[in-house]
């Protein structure tokens, strides 16, 4: 039997410990996401257990992931009216940030002497893990070492991100939503949501916005920078 019955179960048991102990400390630095990640983890090593096996147990909640995204519509059907009436900023700011975010990210890697295959996998690391690993792959990267970097980047976007928009003096509630949207995604919107349904309204409409311009303008930005720093 190569799959692991009581991974699901155990999976869900351990991220509702960490969201009891989330909600119960009230620190930034306890994500119930890093949480369950230090229960299950140290489980399978002591265990002796394949990370494949353990997947395959889980895979309903991999397949429930991408049902997740879609159900973020929600929030933005609610503040559709203040969509409509910044629309061309939401769409600037945006556009901007997931330029800055595939150039930045994929220069530095190539600059640091990484090879294209790598460059190609670090480069969608700022969107849903469905999307970058789907961009990953028609650049010749890696898709699974893209969901890990995803995952990186969505985990430091919701433990910190908000410590700096304080930090900065953001205050306002569509910026802070664009603003942690655009770089750390789901992991980041799911933040967002809990402290304030306007401001996770405008991240989720900002990890779908980002989403879009990636996987539309990574294929064309990629040779270019490969032929500019190569």
């Amino acid at each position: 039997m190569n799959e692991m019955w009581w991974s699901l179960p155990l999976t869900v048991v351990a991220f509702l410990i960490a969201r009891r102990l989330a909600a119960r400390l009230k620190i930034s630095l306890i994500n119930p996401l890093l949480v369950a990640m230090a229960i299950i983890i140290p489980i399978l090593l002591l265990l002796h257990l394949p990370y494949a096996r353990y997947f395959a147990g889980s895979q309903l909640l991999n397949q429930l992931l991408q049902p997740a995204v879609v159900a973020l519509a929600l929030p933005l059907y609610e503040q559709m009216h203040q969509i409509r009436a910044r629309w061309k900023s939401i769409i600037s700011v945006c556009f901007i940030g997931s330029l800055t975010a595939v150039v930045s990210g994929t220069a530095i890697a190539l600059w640091m002497g990484a090879t294209p295959e790598i460059a190609a996998t670090i480069m969608p690391k700022s969107v849903t893990t469905p999307i970058a690993m789907a961009v990953s792959g028609s650049l010749h990267g890696i898709p699974a070492i893209s969901a890990i970097c995803v995952l990186i980047a969505g985990v430091l976007g919701a433990v910190f991100g908000h410590m700096l928009l304080n930090l900065l003096g953001v205050k306002t509630k569509a910026a802070r939503g664009l603003a942690i949207g655009n770089a750390s995604h789901a992991l980041g919107t799911a933040r967002s949501a809990e402290i304030d349904f306007k401001e996770g309204a405008f991240s989720s409409l900002a990890l779908v916005i980002c989403g879009i311009i990636t996987s539309l303008f990574a294929p064309f930005i990629f040779p270019l920078l490969l032929r500019w720093m190569g």
